[in-house]
């Protein structure tokens, strides 16, 4: 039985409930019936999930010879005995039939419904599935390499995956065969055709990088609070300890960074600053600001600015390569942080970028002391290149900066 077998052939392997899979036969079948006898009331189609054999039997009450008034629901007792010698008026007819009535285009178009509407339902099972494992690790062998995406066989199920360039970290280069791992960031519907979207850049696939790592956190010893990323550059973690004999930052660490030298390393380098969480917003933030240390830390908890005091050596490093460390430590704490020099440490011959306002505009001022330059000197102390990357001034703006800085000191 070609439909039997077609049945037997997609269920194997199918990650598809029974009762579902029993409904989708029997309406494939009830639809056959209708087209043949123009209606399913009077017939019996029994599903064997064990072994997919399908077995459909006609049932007509039997009738006297003469007095059949309704072909669907009533049989003769000279063909009901034909049938089976020992019926007898009044009772039910029991009618078995076989696919091979129905002809074979029917079978044919039978049995591409059924192949369709399962293939239906493994989609919308795929769909549930991942759907429901959004957050995931997965891991996944590269089938294909394209410009603007990879293609993942699911490690577990074999299920394609989709790992689009922006999902990415920057210095990933994979080609086939290769294993990836990331998380399961998004299940989209496309053209009626489930796409699992899997991602590198999440903060969650360094949390769950974490959680393989660390037994502490996976046992709920450890919680992790909060993670800030720039994929590939650097993130920021804030942990917390259940257990007053934990470390949790050096528990994230391990015995010689090497708990996180392996994540690191899966990050493509990514700088990993593990930062102990406290509801102290001034600690927490000095926190954030590592490796910098802080001398004092003004808040303003309405406007959720923090004015970061520094010594003039750990400026630059409050302020990170680019500004990340300043940008994490803003987004982990969730205050805008303003860098400041300590103004007990301005040289006695060193001016205030404020008095030079007459010469030079206030926004450029302002973007000098953003980045910790509120002092002539501490201007004068970078070269242009440094200070055209950190603020975004024009080069050209600068060395005029300078020029007015430097003729200062010159008188």
């Amino acid at each position: 039985m070609n439909l039997v077998e077609s049945f037997a052939d997609f269920k194997a392997g199918k990650n598809i409930d029974r009762p579902t899979m029993v409904r989708v036969l029997e309406d494939v079948f009830r639809t056959l019936i209708r087209k043949k006898y123009g209606s399913d009331e009077n017939f019996d189609v029994i599903v064997n999930t064990t072994t997919g054999d399908v077995e459909l039997w006609r049932v007509r009450e039997i009738v006297p010879d003469g007095e059949v008034t309704d072909d669907r629901s009533q049989i003769s007792i000279s063909e009901a005995l034909s049938i089976d010698e020992d019926y007898e008026i009044g009772e039910e007819c029991y009618e078995q039939l076989f696919l091979e009535d129905f002809g074979r285009r029917a079978i044919m178009a039978a049995r591409q419904t059924l192949i369709s509407r399962i293939m239906e339902l493994e989609k919308d099972e795929v769909y549930r599935k991942y759907n429901e494992r959004v957050g995931d690790m997965v891991a996944g062998e590269v089938s294909q390499v394209m410009k603007k995406e990879i293609l993942l066989l699911d490690d577990a199920t074999g299920n394609e995956l989709i790992m689009p360039r922006s999902e990415m970290i920057k210095g990933d280069f994979f080609r086939k065969g290769d294993m990836v791992r990331g998380v399961i960031r998004k299940v989209e519907m496309k053209n009626n055709t489930p796409v699992v979207i899997v991602s590198r850049t999440d903060n969650e696939f360094l949390s769950k990088l974490l959680e393989q790592e660390v037994p502490e956190i996976e046992d709920g010893l450890i919680a992790i609070k909060k993670i800030v990323r720039l994929p590939g550059e650097r993130a920021k973690v804030a942990v917390e300890s259940y257990d007053d004999r934990i470390d949790p930052v050096g528990a994230c660490v391990g015995m010689k960074g090497s708990r996180i030298h392996g994540i690191v390393r899966e990050l493509r380098n990514e700088n990993i600053d593990i930062v102990n969480y406290t509801n102290n917003t001034s600690l927490f933030i000095q926190r954030a600001l590592t490796p910098a240390k802080t001398s004092n830390i003004d808040l303003d908890m309405e406007a959720r600015r923090a004015a970061v005091y520094l010594d003039p050596d750990q400026v630059s490093l409050a302020i990170g390569k680019g500004g990340t460390n300043i940008k994490l430590a803003s987004q982990l704490t969730e205050f805008e942080i303003d860098v400041f020099r300590n103004t007990q440490e301005i040289e006695i011959d060193d001016v205030e970028l404020d008095e030079f306002s007459d010469e030079i505009d206030e926004w450029v001022i302002d973007a000098f002391k953003s980045i910790g330059c509120d002092t002539a000197r501490s201007v004068l102390a970078l070269s242009v290149e440094e200070l055209a990357r950190r603020t975004d001034l024009e080069e050209e703006t600068i060395r005029e900066v300078v020029r007015i800085l430097e003729e200062e000191f010159e008188e």
